[in-house]
């Protein structure tokens, strides 16, 4: 996956806010600035527009990052319905896009998008995909997030796509996405995936790039050995 160094270079403003630097990679849109910030959420920079997932500020002041022109949010829960970081990235034109939970929350304003659905914005195309748990239940035996409430998001830049899966485990659904270039991957306990689910779905998706979120401890290089050579773990 080609870096732009100088475009990059342009960009260290930014960088120093998140904790993790941006990566730079080339799309027939232009160049795609990639920031894991925290926890679940990212940032995504093209064509002079910010792309907001999930924004949650348990470690990073969002006051500090770029104001949004696009905000998408996963489902309902509250580190990744953070309506706190919300207000520091919210401008007048803000679009926002989630998952029906989020509006039945109490979020105003929002497009929301099933499961399925697609939308088309500043020529990149958005799909919402299914993003559920199995195996992994809460007490009550209800699974920590129910098939059909929460989103996963491919924002397709033409034909390059990327996929933020949100918070879910290697589902069946994974089979069906295409071609995928850049992917978001949750791996944490009890909520999301474990090592094995993690590496199991990147096998099936098979992107360049993988980036592992949404967890509490990682052993990379127990998961580099696990995965096909083909898939670069950031």
């Amino acid at each position: 996956m080609k870096l732009i160094s100088l475009f990059l270079f342009s960009l260290l403003p930014f960088a120093v806010m998140a904790q993790q630097h941006p990566d730079v990679y080339i799309t027939p849109m232009g160049p795609l600035v990639i920031t894991p910030v925290n926890h679940g959420s990212v940032m995504l920079r093209i064509k002079g527009k910010v792309i907001h997932v999930d924004p949650y500020e348990k470690s990073v002041d969002y006051a500090t990052l770029p104001k949004a022109d696009l905000i998408l949010i996963t489902h309902e829960h509250s580190d990744h319905y953070d309506k706190k970081a919300l207000d520091k990235i919210m401008k007048p034109d803000t679009h926002i896009i989630a998952a029906g939970s989020v509006v039945a929350a109490g979020l105003k304003g929002a497009s929301v998008l099933k499961n399925g659905e697609s939308t088309q914005w500043n020529d990149i195309r958005i799909d919402a995909v299914p993003a559920y748990n199995i195996e992994h239940k809460s007490s009550n035996g209800k699974p920590f997030h129910a098939k059909g409430v929460g989103n996963g998001y491919i924002l397709s830049f033409k034909n390059f796509r990327v996929y933020i899966a949100g918070d879910t485990e290697n589902i069946p659904e994974m089979s069906k996405l295409g071609k995928i270039q850049v992917a978001f991957l949750p791996k944490n306990l009890p909520y999301t995936m474990t090592n094995e689910q993690f590496v199991a779905a990147a096998k099936v998706i098979r992107p360049k790039a993988l980036y592992a979120y949404h967890y509490f401890e990682l052993n990379r290089d127990s998961l580099t050995k696990q995965l096909p050579k083909s898939i670069e773990l950031k």
